[in-house]
């Protein structure tokens, strides 16, 4: 009986089994090729992460829980969350009556408000999750003109701080660090000393550099690199991570090139697109709410443009909106009900095509399309690997595919479907002159991807 119950299970969610026993094969690091995360024993990671700033702060053990694991379920494997959190997080307690700090100092954590952290950064664990963990939301440290604020950090506490939650997490493998929190520094100031203090802090806390995966989120920064714009050259920051602005048609796909480019080579992803149900530019009277189709087009343009992971984001779960919570830029439904939003749940497709095909090989690659120079919105971006290739047409406009780009003799042809995960067969063609091919629709709201294998290889069928 148990077998059977274990073969239906895995029949039917099969992303649940994944994503439940991640860990057995280390903690996240940074690839050989410098390009991807894996694991300690050099099994591949891929980065499908959700923007959860207040889970910390705001939800009980019970709500992490039942967040937890419907995320687990539609396959995503980091979460992201923050220790000090952005609404008003030095003063308004958690769930059970506690604040972070003791007088709002970084050097005077107060124990019972991180025993309520730890317990969810252990579930995640038991749900197959990482918890890309910041320790502090940016106004804590760059207040601009939003943000509760204080001001509480400099180079000194910072340190402090760092060593503190750097020793508390030091032996769960489910824990990357980002820094920044949504702030970007400012010029003429010691905002980046007291990033690197934070990150050295943790570093010494942990072990070494080798035992501390960090990042750094910034807010948008067009053309400049993303977090590298600061940090390019220092020696904790292991990946790159943007931020796109939550507006439709903006080509981080150029952005994410910038920094793939970029020297010292580091992996480089979008960890705060456009999120789903949020008004679009901050702009709803005129441009209208955001829906899956936005959310996908980044996760796809981002991903084939170079990027080692995406995250997806939900304007009502960031906040845990809920009738008990004040709410931020007008979210519409409650944070329960927005788990099941279209958009998230197609996330689970971008996974499985991600993750069908050799991850660690694959670059970005417009030489493989004849019309490799659209605008945004109706942008075509390719990929590909060394014997297979990902073609995504936004609004399912006709490409012309180079031919010699991938192995093979013969290529298998297959149209692959972001609403719905489904496939149906493209054609064969030979891979010596170029080829065409129309999506199977078109139009806002019709995105395709075409997969390209070499014959020759029996790639499992998607």
């Amino acid at each position: 009986m148990k077998r059977f119950c274990l073969f239906v299970t895995l029949l039917f969610y099969p992303n649940l089994i994944f994503a439940q026993q991640p860990f057995t094969n280390g903690r996240i690091k940074v690839s050989d090729n410098k390009r991807y995360l894996i694991h300690q024993n050099g099994t591949p990671f891929f980065w499908l992460g959700d923007t959860a700033w207040e889970l910390f702060h705001r939800l009980n053990r019970e709500e992490a829980d039942q967040y937890l694991k419907k995320r687990a379920e539609q396959g995503f494997t980091v979460v992201q969350a923050v220790a000090l959190a952005e609404f008003d997080g030095l003063k308004e307690p958690n769930p059970y009556g506690e604040i972070p700090l003791i007088g709002e100092d970084p050097t005077k954590p107060n124990d019972a408000y991180f025993t309520h952290v730890d317990y969810i950064i252990d579930k995640a664990a038991q749900y197959g999750i990482v918890i890309a963990f910041l320790p502090t939301w940016g106004d804590k440290l760059v207040k601009n003109t939003w943000g509760k604020g204080p001001e509480i950090f400099n180079p000194t506490n910072a340190r402090t701080y760092g060593r503190y939650v750097g020793n508390r997490y030091k032996n769960r493998d489910n824990i990357v660090w980002i820094l920044g929190g949504d702030r970007n520094p400012r010029e003429g100031s010691q905002d980046v000393a007291v990033w690197r203090a934070m990150a050295e802090g943790i570093q010494e806390a942990v072990g070494g550099a080798d035992k501390a995966l960090i990042s750094y989120h910034p807010q948008p920064n067009g053309m400049d690199g993303g977090a590298s714009k600061w940090f390019n050259n220092e020696s904790w920051l292991d990946f790159n991570i943007h931020q796109n602005g939550h507006c439709r048609f903006t080509p981080v796909y150029d952005q994410i090139t910038v920094s793939y480019n970029r020297q010292p080579t580091r992996p480089t992803m979008d960890a705060e697109p456009i999120y789903e149900d949020h008004p679009v530019c901050f702009n709803a009277n005129d441009l209208g709410i955001s829906n899956a189709y936005d959310v996908r087009v980044y996760a796809y343009l981002d991903l084939f443009a170079g990027a080692h992971g995406h995250t997806y984001g939900c304007h009502d779960i960031w906040q845990m909106y809920s009738a008990k919570r004040p709410a931020v830029n007008n979210p519409h439904i409650y944070w329960p009900e927005a788990l099941d939003l279209p958009g998230a749940n197609q996330m689970r497709y971008v996974r499985k095509l991600m993750t069908a095909r050799p991850l660690l090989d694959r670059v970005p690659d417009q030489s493989l399309i004849a019309e490799n120079n659209l605008s945004a919105p109706e942008r075509i971006q390719a990929t590909r690997g060394n014997d297979y290739a990902f073609i995504y047409s936004a609004v399912g406009k006709p490409f012309t595919v180079n031919p010699g780009k991938i192995s093979g003799k013969t290529i298998t042809a297959t149209w692959f479907d972001p609403r719905t995960g489904k496939t149906q067969p493209a054609g064969t063609f030979n891979n010596q002159k170029p080829q065409q091919f129309t999506p199977p629709s078109k139009g806002y709201g019709h995105d395709w991807v075409l997969v390209l294998d070499d014959a020759s290889k029996n790639h499992a069928a998607l």
